[in-house]
């Protein structure tokens, strides 16, 4: 794609398979949610934050979500992420890179909480 081509495409919305219309659409449905938020009738798709997951089901799927367990044991970032990986070496298709990324928080833990090793 031409330098020209691509500011095209940035100036001129239609290139990109947008419309006036649909923005149109798209403003008239955000200023309704607005107007329900502040009536207080707007109903969320999702009770909760921990009710919803981007990108898949591997956490939603779990018993106990690896969030919930972090926050309710105050594991801090390190050892947090030494959950999320460990949680989801089996469902999520990374197997052996998130073994591998649970070895290297555990070794980061140990290097930056307990000093290197002599």
């Amino acid at each position: 794609m031409s330098d020209k081509e691509s500011e095209e495409s940035w100036i001129n919305p239609e290139d990109r398979g947008w419309s006036q219309e649909s923005y149109r659409d798209y403003m008239k449905r955000r200023d309704a949610e607005e107007d329900a938020i502040k009536k207080g009738t707007y109903e969320y798709e999702y009770d909760n934050a921990t009710d919803k997951q981007v990108g898949g089901s591997h956490y939603k799927d779990c018993v106990i979500q690896p969030i919930e367990y972090i926050v309710k044991n105050k594991l801090d970032f390190l050892e947090g992420n030494v959950v999320k990986y460990i949680t989801r070496h089996k469902t999520k298709g990374e197997g052996r890179k998130d073994i591998e990324k649970v070895i290297h928080y555990a070794e980061l833990i140990l290097e930056l909480k307990y000093g290197k090793e002599n």
